[in-house]
Protein backbone atom coordinates (compact mmCIF):
# COMPACT_ATOMS: atom_id res chain seq x y z
CA UNK A 1 0.00 0.00 0.00
CA UNK A 2 1.34 3.35 -1.27
CA UNK A 3 1.87 5.87 1.44
CA UNK A 4 -0.10 8.91 1.23
CA UNK A 5 1.76 12.31 1.20
CA UNK A 6 2.61 14.26 3.82
CA UNK A 7 1.21 17.77 3.90
CA UNK A 8 4.79 19.17 3.38
CA UNK A 9 4.57 17.48 -0.48
CA UNK A 10 0.79 17.34 -0.83
CA UNK A 11 -0.57 18.26 -4.78
CA UNK A 12 -2.43 20.29 -5.47
CA UNK A 13 -5.74 19.85 -7.29
CA UNK A 14 -5.67 20.19 -11.29
CA UNK A 15 -7.21 23.46 -12.46
CA UNK A 16 -10.92 23.21 -13.92
CA UNK A 17 -11.19 22.37 -17.18
CA UNK A 18 -15.20 24.34 -18.95
CA UNK A 19 -17.74 21.73 -18.89
CA UNK A 20 -16.56 19.67 -16.39
CA UNK A 21 -18.33 19.46 -12.82
CA UNK A 22 -16.79 21.53 -10.03
CA UNK A 23 -15.94 19.91 -6.21
CA UNK A 24 -19.61 20.43 -5.51
CA UNK A 25 -21.22 19.08 -8.84
CA UNK A 26 -22.05 22.14 -10.40
CA UNK A 27 -20.78 22.53 -13.72
CA UNK A 28 -17.70 24.85 -14.37
CA UNK A 29 -19.30 28.03 -17.26
CA UNK A 30 -16.81 28.63 -19.73
CA UNK A 31 -15.94 32.92 -19.88
CA UNK A 32 -14.73 34.00 -22.83
CA UNK A 33 -13.16 37.55 -23.14
CA UNK A 34 -16.87 39.41 -23.97
CA UNK A 35 -18.32 37.69 -20.93
CA UNK A 36 -15.20 38.59 -18.34
CA UNK A 37 -15.36 41.87 -19.59
CA UNK A 38 -19.18 42.13 -18.93
CA UNK A 39 -18.97 40.86 -15.84
CA UNK A 40 -16.18 42.64 -14.65
CA UNK A 41 -18.51 45.93 -15.80
CA UNK A 42 -21.39 44.90 -13.74
CA UNK A 43 -18.86 44.78 -10.58
CA UNK A 44 -17.81 48.58 -11.42
CA UNK A 45 -21.06 49.90 -9.32
CA UNK A 46 -20.02 53.58 -9.94
CA UNK A 47 -19.76 52.76 -13.88
CA UNK A 48 -23.60 50.87 -13.67
CA UNK A 49 -24.95 53.81 -11.87
CA UNK A 50 -23.35 55.95 -14.93
CA UNK A 51 -25.04 54.26 -17.22
CA UNK A 52 -28.05 53.69 -15.63
CA UNK A 53 -28.37 58.10 -15.27
CA UNK A 54 -27.39 57.92 -18.72
CA UNK A 55 -30.29 55.70 -20.03
CA UNK A 56 -32.57 57.93 -17.24
CA UNK A 57 -31.72 60.97 -19.49
CA UNK A 58 -32.10 59.42 -22.93
CA UNK A 59 -35.52 57.96 -22.03
CA UNK A 60 -36.86 61.59 -20.81
CA UNK A 61 -35.37 63.51 -23.89
CA UNK A 62 -37.15 60.71 -25.89
CA UNK A 63 -40.07 61.55 -23.83
CA UNK A 64 -40.63 64.99 -24.64
CA UNK A 65 -43.32 65.01 -26.78
CA UNK A 66 -45.30 63.29 -23.84
CA UNK A 67 -44.23 66.11 -21.79
CA UNK A 68 -45.23 68.67 -23.90
CA UNK A 69 -48.78 67.40 -24.92
CA UNK A 70 -49.65 65.79 -21.69
CA UNK A 71 -48.42 68.23 -18.88
CA UNK A 72 -47.75 71.66 -20.79
CA UNK A 73 -49.68 71.73 -23.62
CA UNK A 74 -47.17 73.92 -25.60
CA UNK A 75 -45.01 73.32 -27.89
CA UNK A 76 -41.16 74.00 -27.89
CA UNK A 77 -41.34 77.50 -30.47
CA UNK A 78 -44.28 78.99 -28.86
CA UNK A 79 -43.89 82.33 -27.69
CA UNK A 80 -46.50 83.33 -24.68
CA UNK A 81 -44.86 86.76 -23.97
CA UNK A 82 -48.24 88.47 -22.88
CA UNK A 83 -49.92 85.53 -21.38
CA UNK A 84 -50.80 84.17 -17.57
CA UNK A 85 -51.18 80.97 -16.45
CA UNK A 86 -52.55 79.33 -13.27
CA UNK A 87 -50.00 78.79 -9.93
CA UNK A 88 -50.67 77.73 -6.30
CA UNK A 89 -54.65 79.62 -7.35
CA UNK A 90 -52.71 82.58 -8.44
CA UNK A 91 -52.52 83.94 -12.14
CA UNK A 92 -48.84 84.90 -13.10
CA UNK A 93 -47.56 86.53 -15.98
CA UNK A 94 -45.36 84.44 -18.06
CA UNK A 95 -42.92 87.54 -18.85
CA UNK A 96 -44.23 89.86 -16.59
CA UNK A 97 -44.93 94.00 -18.48
CA UNK A 98 -42.88 96.61 -19.62
CA UNK A 99 -40.38 97.96 -18.10
CA UNK A 100 -39.16 94.71 -16.02
CA UNK A 101 -39.94 91.78 -18.66
CA UNK A 102 -38.86 88.80 -16.23
CA UNK A 103 -39.78 85.21 -17.41
CA UNK A 104 -41.49 83.39 -14.30
CA UNK A 105 -39.09 81.31 -12.45
CA UNK A 106 -38.92 77.55 -11.67
CA UNK A 107 -42.21 76.16 -9.71
CA UNK A 108 -43.92 72.69 -8.77
CA UNK A 109 -46.52 72.99 -11.21
CA UNK A 110 -47.18 70.82 -14.09
CA UNK A 111 -46.73 74.09 -16.94
CA UNK A 112 -43.43 76.34 -16.87
CA UNK A 113 -42.07 73.64 -14.48
CA UNK A 114 -38.57 74.89 -14.66
CA UNK A 115 -40.27 78.74 -15.28
CA UNK A 116 -40.18 80.33 -18.81
CA UNK A 117 -37.31 81.77 -21.14
CA UNK A 118 -37.23 85.72 -22.28
CA UNK A 119 -39.84 84.95 -25.10
CA UNK A 120 -43.06 83.08 -22.98
CA UNK A 121 -41.40 79.54 -23.56
CA UNK A 122 -41.69 76.73 -21.51
CA UNK A 123 -38.20 75.84 -20.31
CA UNK A 124 -39.25 72.06 -19.25
CA UNK A 125 -40.48 71.37 -22.82
CA UNK A 126 -37.17 73.11 -24.61
CA UNK A 127 -35.08 71.43 -22.21
CA UNK A 128 -35.97 67.83 -22.87
CA UNK A 129 -36.30 68.80 -26.98
CA UNK A 130 -33.33 70.69 -26.73
CA UNK A 131 -31.52 67.16 -25.23
CA UNK A 132 -33.00 65.21 -28.22
CA UNK A 133 -31.37 67.32 -30.44
CA UNK A 134 -28.22 67.82 -28.67
CA UNK A 135 -27.83 63.83 -27.98
CA UNK A 136 -29.01 63.11 -31.45
CA UNK A 137 -25.99 65.86 -32.80
CA UNK A 138 -23.49 64.31 -30.51
CA UNK A 139 -24.41 59.79 -30.72
CA UNK A 140 -25.00 60.92 -34.91
CA UNK A 141 -21.67 62.82 -34.92
CA UNK A 142 -19.61 60.16 -33.22
CA UNK A 143 -21.05 57.57 -35.08
CA UNK A 144 -19.75 59.31 -38.54
CA UNK A 145 -16.43 60.21 -36.79
CA UNK A 146 -15.80 55.83 -35.49
CA UNK A 147 -16.73 54.41 -39.45
CA UNK A 148 -14.88 56.84 -41.70
CA UNK A 149 -11.82 56.68 -39.02
CA UNK A 150 -11.96 53.19 -38.38
CA UNK A 151 -12.15 52.80 -42.56
CA UNK A 152 -8.89 55.15 -43.05
CA UNK A 153 -7.32 53.59 -40.05
CA UNK A 154 -7.52 50.48 -41.17
CA UNK A 155 -6.78 51.07 -45.21
CA UNK A 156 -3.76 53.20 -43.97
CA UNK A 157 -2.45 50.86 -41.51
CA UNK A 158 -2.69 47.98 -43.71
CA UNK A 159 -1.96 48.95 -47.15
CA UNK A 160 0.86 51.55 -45.79
CA UNK A 161 2.60 53.08 -48.51
CA UNK A 162 1.26 55.96 -50.69
CA UNK A 163 -2.48 54.89 -49.20
CA UNK A 164 -0.65 55.39 -45.66
CA UNK A 165 1.18 59.16 -46.58
CA UNK A 166 -2.86 60.00 -47.98
CA UNK A 167 -4.61 59.00 -44.69
CA UNK A 168 -1.86 60.42 -42.59
CA UNK A 169 -1.45 63.79 -44.42
CA UNK A 170 -5.52 63.77 -43.89
CA UNK A 171 -5.19 63.52 -40.03
CA UNK A 172 -2.38 65.52 -40.02
CA UNK A 173 -4.35 68.39 -41.78
CA UNK A 174 -7.38 68.10 -39.80
CA UNK A 175 -5.53 67.90 -36.66
CA UNK A 176 -3.28 70.94 -37.00
CA UNK A 177 -6.30 73.25 -36.73
CA UNK A 178 -7.75 73.60 -32.99
CA UNK A 179 -11.13 72.02 -32.58
CA UNK A 180 -13.34 74.77 -31.97
CA UNK A 181 -11.64 77.33 -34.66
CA UNK A 182 -12.48 74.72 -37.29
CA UNK A 183 -16.27 74.21 -36.11
CA UNK A 184 -16.51 77.72 -36.34
CA UNK A 185 -15.30 78.36 -39.59
CA UNK A 186 -17.59 75.59 -41.27
CA UNK A 187 -20.35 75.68 -39.34
CA UNK A 188 -20.71 79.48 -39.99
CA UNK A 189 -20.13 79.02 -43.88
CA UNK A 190 -22.45 75.88 -43.42
CA UNK A 191 -25.14 77.92 -41.95
CA UNK A 192 -25.45 80.43 -44.30
CA UNK A 193 -25.88 78.52 -47.62
CA UNK A 194 -26.29 75.07 -46.40
CA UNK A 195 -24.36 72.04 -48.04
CA UNK A 196 -24.86 71.20 -52.22
CA UNK A 197 -22.78 68.82 -53.05
CA UNK A 198 -23.91 66.84 -55.99
CA UNK A 199 -26.28 64.64 -54.57
CA UNK A 200 -26.21 66.14 -50.89
CA UNK A 201 -28.34 68.97 -50.50
CA UNK A 202 -28.68 70.18 -47.04
CA UNK A 203 -30.76 73.02 -46.19
CA UNK A 204 -29.25 75.97 -43.60
CA UNK A 205 -30.56 75.48 -40.30
CA UNK A 206 -30.80 72.05 -40.46
CA UNK A 207 -29.09 69.28 -37.84
CA UNK A 208 -27.25 67.73 -40.34
CA UNK A 209 -24.82 70.97 -40.74
CA UNK A 210 -23.70 70.55 -37.25
CA UNK A 211 -23.54 67.03 -37.24
CA UNK A 212 -21.42 66.70 -40.43
CA UNK A 213 -19.18 69.55 -38.44
CA UNK A 214 -18.16 67.78 -35.74
CA UNK A 215 -17.98 64.09 -37.33
CA UNK A 216 -15.35 65.32 -39.39
CA UNK A 217 -13.34 67.80 -36.76
CA UNK A 218 -12.82 64.69 -34.69
CA UNK A 219 -11.86 61.92 -37.08
CA UNK A 220 -7.78 62.02 -36.66
CA UNK A 221 -8.59 61.88 -32.30
CA UNK A 222 -9.78 58.35 -32.93
CA UNK A 223 -8.13 57.49 -36.73
CA UNK A 224 -4.78 57.69 -35.54
CA UNK A 225 -4.98 55.25 -32.63
CA UNK A 226 -6.28 52.45 -34.78
CA UNK A 227 -4.25 53.51 -37.41
CA UNK A 228 -1.25 52.66 -34.93
CA UNK A 229 -2.76 49.67 -33.66
CA UNK A 230 -3.28 48.00 -37.30
CA UNK A 231 0.58 48.83 -37.63
CA UNK A 232 1.27 46.81 -34.90
CA UNK A 233 -1.64 43.98 -35.48
CA UNK A 234 -0.69 43.48 -39.52
CA UNK A 235 2.76 41.86 -38.65
CA UNK A 236 1.21 39.45 -35.93
CA UNK A 237 1.51 35.85 -36.85
CA UNK A 238 -2.67 35.43 -37.41
CA UNK A 239 -2.51 38.11 -40.64
CA UNK A 240 0.54 36.05 -42.13
CA UNK A 241 -1.97 32.74 -41.64
CA UNK A 242 -5.33 34.86 -43.28
CA UNK A 243 -2.88 35.78 -46.31
CA UNK A 244 -1.61 32.27 -46.56
CA UNK A 245 -4.93 31.00 -46.85
CA UNK A 246 -5.52 33.08 -49.58
CA UNK A 247 -8.08 35.75 -47.79
CA UNK A 248 -8.08 39.34 -49.58
CA UNK A 249 -6.96 42.11 -48.12
CA UNK A 250 -10.78 43.07 -46.82
CA UNK A 251 -11.90 40.16 -45.34
CA UNK A 252 -8.34 40.42 -43.58
CA UNK A 253 -8.91 44.01 -42.69
CA UNK A 254 -12.90 43.65 -41.69
CA UNK A 255 -12.60 39.64 -40.85
CA UNK A 256 -9.39 39.32 -39.17
CA UNK A 257 -7.73 42.94 -37.76
CA UNK A 258 -11.13 44.62 -36.93
CA UNK A 259 -12.43 42.54 -33.89
CA UNK A 260 -9.19 43.28 -32.32
CA UNK A 261 -9.91 46.83 -32.64
CA UNK A 262 -13.67 46.40 -31.09
CA UNK A 263 -12.38 47.68 -27.20
CA UNK A 264 -10.57 50.50 -28.48
CA UNK A 265 -13.33 51.60 -30.68
CA UNK A 266 -16.22 51.08 -27.94
CA UNK A 267 -13.79 52.90 -25.15
CA UNK A 268 -13.36 55.51 -27.37
CA UNK A 269 -16.75 56.09 -28.85
CA UNK A 270 -18.02 56.57 -25.34
CA UNK A 271 -15.59 59.43 -25.08
CA UNK A 272 -16.60 60.76 -28.50
CA UNK A 273 -19.95 61.02 -28.10
CA UNK A 274 -18.99 63.12 -24.46
CA UNK A 275 -16.96 65.04 -26.69
CA UNK A 276 -18.98 65.79 -29.08
CA UNK A 277 -21.78 66.66 -26.99
CA UNK A 278 -19.78 69.56 -25.54
CA UNK A 279 -18.54 70.59 -28.81
CA UNK A 280 -22.30 71.25 -29.74
CA UNK A 281 -22.52 73.45 -27.16
CA UNK A 282 -20.11 75.28 -27.19
CA UNK A 283 -20.71 75.76 -31.58
CA UNK A 284 -24.16 76.32 -30.29
CA UNK A 285 -23.45 78.83 -27.44
CA UNK A 286 -21.33 80.74 -30.31
CA UNK A 287 -23.98 80.67 -32.88
CA UNK A 288 -22.06 78.47 -35.40
CA UNK A 289 -24.13 74.77 -34.58
CA UNK A 290 -28.36 74.28 -33.87
CA UNK A 291 -29.62 77.28 -35.17
CA UNK A 292 -32.82 79.25 -33.53
CA UNK A 293 -35.86 77.89 -32.69
CA UNK A 294 -34.75 74.90 -33.31
CA UNK A 295 -33.29 74.19 -29.05
CA UNK A 296 -30.34 72.63 -28.28
CA UNK A 297 -28.62 72.95 -24.60
CA UNK A 298 -25.88 75.24 -26.22
CA UNK A 299 -27.98 77.67 -27.49
CA UNK A 300 -30.70 77.79 -24.54
CA UNK A 301 -27.36 78.83 -22.57
CA UNK A 302 -26.38 81.42 -25.14
CA UNK A 303 -30.32 82.65 -24.78
CA UNK A 304 -29.73 82.61 -21.24
CA UNK A 305 -26.21 84.18 -20.31
CA UNK A 306 -27.78 87.64 -21.17
CA UNK A 307 -30.75 87.39 -18.12
CA UNK A 308 -28.06 85.58 -15.58
CA UNK A 309 -28.68 88.29 -13.21
CA UNK A 310 -32.77 88.18 -13.06
CA UNK A 311 -33.21 84.32 -14.35
CA UNK A 312 -30.33 82.34 -13.93
CA UNK A 313 -32.55 79.39 -14.44
CA UNK A 314 -32.29 80.20 -18.34
CA UNK A 315 -28.68 79.14 -17.85
CA UNK A 316 -28.14 77.00 -14.56
CA UNK A 317 -31.04 73.99 -15.94
CA UNK A 318 -29.18 73.44 -19.46
CA UNK A 319 -25.93 73.71 -17.92
CA UNK A 320 -26.60 71.14 -15.57
CA UNK A 321 -28.23 68.63 -18.07
CA UNK A 322 -25.15 69.21 -19.86
CA UNK A 323 -22.52 68.61 -17.20
CA UNK A 324 -24.48 65.32 -16.10
CA UNK A 325 -24.45 63.76 -19.03
CA UNK A 326 -21.28 64.04 -20.09
CA UNK A 327 -19.92 63.29 -16.61
CA UNK A 328 -21.97 60.12 -17.10
CA UNK A 329 -20.33 59.50 -20.26
CA UNK A 330 -17.18 59.56 -19.07
CA UNK A 331 -17.41 57.84 -15.99
CA UNK A 332 -19.06 54.77 -18.06
CA UNK A 333 -16.44 55.24 -20.56
CA UNK A 334 -13.67 54.94 -17.58
CA UNK A 335 -15.53 51.89 -16.38
CA UNK A 336 -16.06 50.33 -19.93
CA UNK A 337 -12.24 50.85 -20.41
CA UNK A 338 -11.09 48.75 -17.38
CA UNK A 339 -13.64 46.29 -18.28
CA UNK A 340 -12.22 45.50 -21.19
CA UNK A 341 -8.89 45.44 -20.50
CA UNK A 342 -7.66 41.98 -20.36
CA UNK A 343 -4.69 42.87 -17.57
CA UNK A 344 -7.36 44.58 -15.26
CA UNK A 345 -7.01 43.55 -11.59
CA UNK A 346 -10.52 43.04 -11.30
CA UNK A 347 -10.91 39.20 -10.17
CA UNK A 348 -13.83 37.62 -12.32
CA UNK A 349 -16.10 34.45 -10.46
Amino acid sequence: MAPEPSAEFAFEPSPAVPGVAGSEGRPIEAVGPWGAAWRRLRRNRIAMASLAVLVAIVACCLAAPLWADQVAHVGPDENNLTGKFERGGKQLYVVTPPPETKPVGPGWSGRYLLGADKNGRDEMVRLLYGGRNSLLVGFVSALITTVIAVILGLAGGYFRGPTDVVVRTTFDVIWSFPVLLLGIALGTALAVGGLHLGPIDIQAGSLWIPILVIGIIYIPYLGRPIRGQVLSLREKEFVEAAAAQGKGPLRIMFGELLPNLASTILVFGTLIVANNILTEAALSFLGAGVQLPTPSWGNMIGEGVNLLSTAPHLTIVPGLAITLTVLALNVFGDGLRDALDPRAKVRVR
